[in-house]
C-alpha cells in the first residue's frame, strides 16, 4: 500500500468517525487539582503503609531514618524543580524521553523509551497491582496467605479495570485519581492524629536518643535512599502529560511545589506516628506496619487500614498507567516505536493503542514468581537512575546548547548539579558495596535496544507487512495519527532548534 493511499485512508477514518474537521488530539483536562492528585496519588502507594522499615534497616536508628526520609523528599523536590524548567521549555508529553532527545539525540532517547516501555513502566504498574491484590484478597483468607493464583487474578482484574478507564476517558481517569488521592490522604491524616494522641499519652520512648547506633556506612545510606526514593517515585509524573496540563505556566510549578512537600511532611509524620507505638525491632519484623499500628491504636476501627491501603494502591496504579501510556505515545510519534502506538482514539481522545500495550505487558509481568520479579525490578531501578542523572545534566547541557529557548521557569543551576551528583552516588555506591552480575544484565538489556534502533529507526528497514497491519489496526481500533508536536519557543528571533517537518520525517517505524 502506498504512502498516499495510507494517508487517504487515515483521513477517511477520521472524517467518518468525527463527522467534522476538528483536530483529533489529546485535550488539556489536567488542571491544578488534577496535577496535584497525579503527583501525590502516584507517589503515595503502598510503601509507606507496608514496608517503611527499609530505610530503618539500613540506617540502624530512628533519627537517621527520619533524616533519610526528609533527604529523599528534598532530593525529590530538587529533582522536580529541575524537571519543571524542562517541562515548561519543551512542552511535549513523554517526560525524560523528550528531554534526552533534545539534549543528546535520538539514540539515548530511544534507549530510555526501550527500557521504560518494555520493563520499568509496566513492571511498576504490575507491582502496584500485586500490592492491591494482596490487600483485597487478605480478608477472604484469615490467618493465612492467599494463594498466588487468586492474588494474580485480582492483580489482573486491577490492571484490566485501570487500563479500561484510561482508554475510555482522560476526564474519568482524572476523577479516579482525585478521588483515591483524597481517600489515602484521609487515612494518612488519621494515622498522624493517632500518633499525636499516643505521643500525648507518653509514647515517646523510641523517639528519645533517636540517633543511637546510626550506621557509618556510605553504601548503607545509599541503599536507604534507594528504599526511600521508591516511596517518592512519581515526583516526575506530571512531565509525562505536559501537553494535557491546562495553563501549564501556572499549574505545572504549583502542582509540584504543593504536591511533593505535602508528601514529604506526610511521610515524616507517619513514621513518627509509627514509632509512638512500635519499637524499631517491631517495625523491622512487621510485614504490614500500618495494620500493626491500626490494631494498637484504632481498636475495632482497625479494619479501615487495609481498605485504605487497597484504595491507595489502586490510585497509585491508576496514576502509573496514566503516565506510562504517554511515553509510548511520544516515542511512537517520533518514530521510535510502531506508528500505531502514537494514534489517538477518535471517540475517546485517548492514546488507546499505547495504553493497551502498557496493560498487556503489565499482565504478562504478574505471571512470574513475585520474589524473583521484585529482585529484577530492584536492578532496573538502579538503571533508571542512570537516565535520571542524564536528565538532570540535560538542564545544564540545554542552557549551553539552546540558550535562546524560552524558559518560563528557570531553576537555580546549582539544583540540577546537586541532583546529578546525587544520582551518580546512588548509581555507584550500591554497585561498589555489593557487585552483582544482575547489574550487568540490566545494562545488557538496555544496550540490547541497539539491535532494534539501528535497523528499524536509524536505517528505517521496516518489514513490509507493517503498513497493511497498521491500516488494519487503525480501522479496527478507530484511531487516527496524532497532530504535529508543539514547537519549542524562543525568547528572541531564530529557529527553535529544529522544525516540525524534520521531526515528521523520522516517523517511519
Amino acid at each position: 500500500m502506498t504512502s498516499e493511499l495510507r494517508k487517504r485512508k487515515k483521513s477517511e477514518i477520521s472524517s467518518e468517525a468525527s463527522g467534522k474537521d476538528d483536530v483529533i488530539e489529546l485535550k488539556k483536562e489536567v488542571g491544578l487539582v488534577g496535577g496535584i492528585s497525579l503527583v501525590v496519588g502516584t507517589m503515595i502507594g503502598s510503601g509507606i503503609f507496608l514496608s517503611p522499615a527499609g530505610i530503618l534497616a539500613q540506617t540502624n536508628s530512628v533519627g537517621a531514618s527520619l533524616c533519610v526520609w526528609a533527604g529523599c523528599g528534598l532530593l525529590a523536590t530538587f529533582s522536580a524543580l529541575s524537571y519543571v524548567e524542562l517541562g515548561l521549555m519543551i512542552r511535549k508529553s513523554g517526560g525524560e524521553y523528550q528531554y534526552l532527545k533534545e539534549a543528546y539525540g535520538d539514540l539515548v532517547a530511544f534507549l530510555l523509551a526501550w527500557t521504560s516501555i518494555i520493563v520499568t513502566k509496566p513492571s511498576s504498574f504490575a507491582i502496584i497491582a500485586i500490592g492491591f491484590a494482596q490487600y483485597v484478597t487478605a480478608p477472604f483468607y484469615p490467618g493465612c496467605t492467599p494463594p498466588d493464583t487468586i492474588m494474580k487474578c485480582a492483580a489482573a482484574f486491577c490492571i484490566l479495570i485501570i487500563t479500561s478507564v484510561n482508554c475510555f476517558s482522560v476526564k474519568l481517569s482524572n476523577f479516579v485519581q482525585i478521588f483515591f488521592t483524597g481517600a489515602k490522604l484521609l487515612i494518612i491524616a488519621a494515622i498522624i492524629i493517632g500518633g499525636f494522641v499516643m505521643m500525648g499519652q507518653g509514647g515517646t520512648e523510641y523517639l528519645t536518643n533517636a540517633f543511637e547506633g546510626t550506621t557509618s556506612s556510605f553504601s548503607a545510606i545509599a541503599l536507604g535512599f534507594y528504599s526511600g526514593l521508591w516511596s517518592y517515585d512519581g515526583w516526575n509524573q506530571l512531565n509525562y502529560v505536559t501537553e494535557e496540563v491546562s495553563n501549564p505556566k501556572r499549574n505545572f510549578p504549583l502542582a509540584i511545589m504543593i504536591g511533593i512537600p505535602l508528601v514529604t511532611v506526610c511521610y515524616i509524620l507517619v513514621n513518627i506516628a509509627y514509632f509512638t507505638v512500635m519499637s524499631p525491632g517491631e517495625m523491622l519484623a512487621s510485614s504490614a506496619v500500618a495494620i500493626t499500628f491500626g490494631d494498637r491504636v484504632f481498636g475495632a476501627a482497625s479494619f479501615v487500614v487495609p481498605v485504605a491501603v487497597a484504595c491507595s494502591t489502586f490510585g497509585a496504579a491508576n496514576g502509573s498507567a496514566f503516565t506510562a501510556g504517554r511515553i509510548t505515545y511520544s516515542a511512537a510519534r517520533n518514530g521510535h516505536m510502531l506508528n500505531i502506538f502514537s494514534y489517538i482514539s477518535v471517540k475517546r481522545l485517548t492514546p488507546f493503542p499505547a495504553m493497551m500495550l502498557n496493560g498487556i505487558i503489565a499482565l504478562i509481568m504478574i505471571i512470574p514468581d513475585a520474589a524473583n520479579f521484585s529482585t529484577l525490578i530492584d536492578y532496573f531501578t538502579f538503571a533508571s537512575w542512570i537516565f535520571y542523572g542524564a536528565t538532570f545534566l540535560s538542564v545544564i547541557v540545554l542552557r549551553i546548547r539552546r540558550p535562546k529557548w524560552e524558559r518560563p521557569y528557570k531553576v537555580f543551576i546549582v539544583i540540577p548539579a546537586i541532583c546529578f551528583i546525587a544520582s551518580l552516588y546512588l548509581i555507584i555506591a550500591p554497585f561498589l558495596d555489593n557487585p552483582s552480575l544482575a547489574y550487568l544484565y540490566a545494562a545488557i538489556f538496555i544496550l540490547a535496544g541497539l539491535l532494534f534502533y539501528f535497523p528499524l529507526v536509524y536505517f528505517k528497514k521496516v518489514p513490509p507487512f507493517m503498513d497493511p497491519l497498521t491500516c488494519f489496526l487503525q480501522q479496527a481500533l478507530e484511531v487516527v495519527p496524532p497532530p504535529m508536536q508543539p514547537e519549542i519557543e524562543e525568547d528572541s528571533e531564530g529557529s527553535a532548534g529544529h522544525s516540525i517537518e524534520e521531526e515528521s520525517e523520522t516517523h517511519k517505524f
